[in-house]
């Protein structure tokens, strides 16, 4: 199972207001066996992580650990110190930066 998955499945839970008993009986599992699985004493099967995922309105790659939290960068310029060929630079260099991940 992904790193931290019952630190992350809490987490997101707690996020999304809901208690234990609540997702617990949204994605068809006893409280019991729930608990369990923010415990990190049982792991949930994929089609179970695919539920939690949907109720919870995260992604499983985000209880698994496998995606960071995004970042959020902001630049700004008044554009007043740049001429407007280095403004479009600019602008052409925030772009390939943004579109490099995807």
């Amino acid at each position: 199972m992904g790193e931290h998955f019952n630190e992350n499945l809490k987490e997101a839970r707690l996020k999304s207001g809901l208690s234990q008993k609540d997702l617990s009986e949204n994605i068809g599992v006893a409280k019991s066996t729930y608990s369990l699985y923010e415990s990190g004493k049982r792991e949930p099967n994929v089609d179970t992580i695919k539920k939690i995922a949907s109720a919870l309105n995260v992604s499983a790659d985000m209880l698994l650990g496998l995606e960071a939290e995004p970042t959020t960068l902001a630049a700004h310029f008044d554009g007043e110190e740049y001429t407007e060929d280095e403004m479009d630079e600019i602008r052409q260099f925030a772009e390939f930066v943004k579109n490099r991940n995807k």
